[in-house]
């Protein structure tokens, strides 16, 4: 048969059976589709948060460390004096800045309207002016700049722009200035004054202040490349023995101003600061950005600009610090993120061939009477790979647009691959599994039940493979973590998916046994349902490790995105807490400001406030060295406590009763509040009396504290009063106070015992609790616990790899409740039939739906069983090796370094389990009613073989 007639016999049989089964078509269409879609959206969406990670990163940095700053001497004295003039001048200055900008090497690219190009001095000039403010007696130093493109990037507040009249040389004695509007009012600059700055020869160059000028983009990379340009700061004195501070300015000089500076000894130099522009950045372009920074610093992109701004120029850039924090925490994530990407990959791959498997089944008459007609195996895998195509290859690219479509920025190439690689599957899967089961002639009827297969000596082998793989994969993890330093080891993270194909082994081998167990009590009843459903499930298919393995990898899966998910929240809500102590706190903006009694009974009769708990926090009180050794309170010895304790502590003065109200919400342990009970001495002093000097109060430390005074007396001078501690006891973390060396006491007992901090218990509005205090004066702050806990979401990075797993949590569980369905339809028409046997011998239908439903519970308990260990296991296992910190709280100032350990989540490990039994028995009781609703004589057609 020539190739045009044998494509025109394909096309109609391919139709015909499109036609024929549409619904499995159909089913099989949406199948790929949604796992192409699934596929092809994961590698985008690892690019799309690395992406706007970077570029977060970069935007939200300072821009004094992410611009790139060219900078060079100013121009030699062997030169002319003429070309060294020639040199500070704008046109020059902007021509080089113009070659600077085209010669960045890609992926580098600035921000053009926010560099600046200039001369500036290096040396501060001390201004001597006698209207100058002098904090401490120290006069201000002021730096002069001759920044390009002023007007374009500031408005005039008042006075006149400074410009000059003319050539502006070495020679000129008088120049024209501005400063900003918070320069102006620190240093009590007004227009018309004026500065000198002494020169080279014992003149004085006189600047004159023109105008006041108000930056348009005060944060942007023009004025907050060098602070100063824009504000003034104290700036303490390092050659002073005493703690003296001085104002340190910038003036603003006119543009062509800068050769004046080649006569004073402030040894100017010329710079050309290029922001960088994030937008066209993408993550993968980060390592070739750091090795792009690298070589621009010291390497042949510094001999490159040297070539176009002179041979002394330097590269300054902050720039590669970000991009390499930025690459630790993607490698810190990466693995984690591997993990749920293969384990979604695994349980979508053994769904997929699940599929195959079940149309492979029903077909299975079908390709054996074509078989014994002569058909050959080539043949035969032709057609089904041309059929499965026309259905597959659609649904695939379709998946794919869908991904590109949602997620919208990424590499094409990796979800072009996924979704490819998913379609190929199951083009290729289908026709190999059904041509191979042909291959051989096989008995009818013979059987291939669990109870009485043998397993092979292969399949042992095989086994006994992929346990040491396991065994191995986990000890690696527990070892060295999820990464090994060099990116992300594929064995490591696939253990989790190791750990499910092994426990899917050993159940399918024990499966049996509980079978035989059962089926010898329920024999002897009087009903048969029991025995007949037994009997049913144990002569299910030995091919069941297909099903199980799936429903298991899809129930580890979902239980570990959980615990991610559930561990990085608690870790959040746990770093929130630590840094308010509270569900919000009231403090004064210093240490010193103590809260008024109106404002702490105004906030206390707030709605939905439960607790008050006044606190008195001083930090830094000096700590003395107990004088005789001893035992502490927990009876640890105290001698040689001075090295292991703190030189330093808090002093925390609290109300016992309602402190330890504060410690039983915030989570702490019990506080043993009448431990600090004011009685004798340590009572409250009446007032108008004197304290007596011996007075010693009980007091509650943390252990370095309590290391260090032991448990004798111990005098400690602090502003709330001159007293004596004895510890009474030790608690290992206070929930007013971050810090791990501390020391509680009763506020009663201190001299000065006003509050300076207040904690709040509950859920008050957060409106209302801003206005009453801001009624109070704008001296205090407001802390709020749900304000604290959003700051760590707002990360692209975290966030992104949280969606992730979210997805995973959600496609787990999918998979697992599709895996049971693939597998009960796939022993469908066979249940049918003994249904339809069974009725012609008086089986009822209310026995013929509780037979179908005891048949399926095995099965379905044993995966949900098995899941909820494996599910277990895997997290125990896996737990020691996986921290969640870059997940949870890297990127956040402030945030506590201490490792972030899985959790296990019962919603993501139960549900999903129940779910699986839940959609078994519905499945059962819906195969009963419809078996129920068609005839027997539609069961049993003769010459049926079922």
């Amino acid at each position: 048969m020539s190739d045009d007639n044998r494509r025109a016999a394909e096309a109609p049989w391919i139709r015909t059976r499109l036609r024929t089964a549409p619904g499995a078509a159909v089913a099989l269409a949406v199948l790929v589709l949604v796992t192409a879609f699934l596929a092809a959206a994961f590698p985008r969406a690892v690019d799309a948060y690395e992406t706007k990670g970077l570029r977060h990163d970069i935007l939200t940095a300072d821009p004094n460390r992410s611009v790139v700053e060219v900078a060079r001497p100013q121009p030699g004295l062997e030169l002319p004096q003429g070309q060294r003039e020639a040199e500070m001048r704008g046109p020059q200055l902007t021509r080089v800045g113009g070659e600077l900008l085209k010669a960045l090497p890609a992926p580098l690219r600035a921000d053009t309207s926010s560099v600046a190009y200039g001369v500036r001095t290096t040396r501060p000039v001390v201004a001597t002016e006698p209207w100058l403010p002098r904090p401490d007696a120290a006069p201000p130093r002021l730096t002069y700049a001759a920044q390009l493109g002023l007007r374009e990037h500031a408005t005039l507040s008042s006075g006149a722009w400074p410009a000059t009249t003319g050539p502006v040389t070495s020679d000129s004695r008088a120049v024209e200035g501005a400063v900003t509007e918070e320069t102006a009012a620190e240093l009590k600059v007004k227009v018309g004054a004026t500065l000198a700055v002494p020169t080279a020869s014992g003149e004085t160059v006189t600047v004159r202040i023109t105008g006041i000028v108000a930056p348009r983009d005060p944060h942007g990379s023009y004025w907050s490349a060098d602070p100063l340009l824009r504000s003034p700061s104290l700036v303490p004195d390092p050659a002073s023995p005493f703690p003296t501070y001085f104002w340190a300015g910038t003036v603003l000089l006119a543009e062509d101003a800068a050769p004046v500076l080649l006569s004073t000894a402030t040894e100017p130099a010329l710079y050309w600061r290029l922001p960088p522009d994030p937008a066209a950045l993408t993550g993968p372009d980060g390592p070739r950005l750091a090795s792009v920074l690298a070589s621009l610093e010291s390497g042949p992109g510094l001999l490159k600009t040297r070539e176009i701004a002179g041979d002394t120029a330097m590269v300054r850039s902050g720039l590669g610090h970000i991009v390499a924090a930025n690459a630790r925490m993607r490698e810190a994530i990466s693995p984690v993120i591997a993990v749920a990407a293969l384990g979604i990959a695994s349980v979508a791959t053994v769904v997929l061939l699940m599929t195959g498997a079940l149309i492979g089944g029903r077909r299975r008459g079908e390709l054996a009477l074509l078989r014994s007609r002569g058909a050959s195996l080539r043949g035969i895998g032709g057609r089904l790979l041309a059929e499965t195509a026309v259905t597959v290859l659609p649904a695939a690219a379709l998946g794919l647009l869908l991904a590109v479509l949602v997620v919208g920025e990424g590499r094409w190439w990796p979800g072009t691959l996924a979704a490819a690689g998913t379609g190929l599957l199951v083009c290729l899967a289908l026709p190999l599994r059904t041509t191979l089961q042909h291959i051989r002639p096989t008995l009818h009827g013979a059987r291939e039940d669990m109870v009485s297969a043998r397993p092979s000596r292969r399949r042992t082998v095989a086994e006994l493979t992929l346990l040491v793989l396991a065994v191995g994969a986990v000890t690696a993890l527990l070892r060295r973590g999820t990464s090994t330093g060099g990116g992300t080891d594929l064995l490591v993270s696939a253990a989790p998916v190791l750990v499910a194909l092994i426990a899917a082994l050993v159940l399918v081998r024990l499966y049996p046994l509980p079978l035989r167990l059962a089926a010898r009590p329920v024999a002897r009843l009087r009903g048969a349902i029991g025995f007949l459903s037994l009997a049913r499930a144990g002569r299910a298919s030995a091919g069941g490790t297909l099903p199980l393995l799936a429903l298991l990898l899809a129930l580890a899966t979902a239980a570990f995105g959980g615990s991610v998910v559930a561990g990085i929240g608690d870790a959040r809500d746990d770093a929130a807490l630590k840094a308010v102590g509270a569900d919000a706190r009231i403090s004064g903006l210093s240490e010193r400001t103590t809260l008024p009694g109106p404002l702490v009974r105004t906030v206390k009769d707030l709605d939905g406030v439960e607790n008050v708990a006044p606190v008195r926090v001083e930090h830094s009180v000096a700590l003395p060295t107990a004088d005789v050794g001893g035992t502490d309170a927990t009876g640890a010895g105290a001698s040689g406590t001075g090295a292991a304790g703190a030189d330093s502590a808090a002093l925390v003065g609290v109300d016992p009763a309602t402190y330890a109200r504060l410690a039983r919400a915030t989570g702490l342990p019990e506080f043993p509040a009448a431990r600090l009970k004011a009685t004798g001495a340590a009572a409250p002093v009446p007032k108008g009396a004197e304290p007596g000097p011996g007075r010693v109060l009980p007091a509650i430390a943390s252990p370095s504290v309590a290391a260090r005074l032991g448990k004798e007396p111990v005098a400690v001078d602090t502003l709330s009063g001159d007293f004596k501690v004895r510890i009474v006891g030790v608690a290992s973390r206070a929930a007013a106070v971050s810090t791990a060396h501390f020391l509680i006491v009763n506020s009663a007992s201190l001299d000065h015992g006003e509050p300076t901090t207040l904690f709040l218990n509950g859920t008050p509005d957060p409106g209302k609790l801003h206005a009453a205090v801001g009624g109070s004066g704008k001296k205090y702050v407001v802390q709020l616990r749900s304000e604290e806990r959003e700051r760590y979401v707002n990360a692209p990075m975290q966030a992104g790899a949280e969606r992730i797993y979210l997805a995973a949590v959600v496609a787990g569980a999918g998979y697992a409740l599709l895996a049971v369905l693939l597998s009960l339809l796939q022993t469908a028409p066979e249940r049918r039939t003994l249904l339809a046997r069974l009725r012609t011998m008086g089986l009822t239908t209310g026995q013929g739906r509780r037979l179908l439903a005891f048949e399926a519970m095995p099965q379905a308990l044993l995966a949900a069983v098995g899941g909820l260990f494996t599910g277990w296991a895997t997290i125990v296992l896996l737990s020691p090796g996986v921290d969640l910190v870059a997940l949870a709280l890297a990127g956040v100032a402030g945030s506590a370094p201490d490792p972030v350990p899985l959790r296990t989540d019962l919603w993501s490990l139960g549900l999903p389990a129940a779910g699986v039994v839940a959609l078994a028995a519905a499945v059962a009781g819906v195969q009963a009613w419809w078996a129920s609703r068609r005839g027997s004589i539609t069961e049993l057609r003769a010459g049926d073989s079922r």
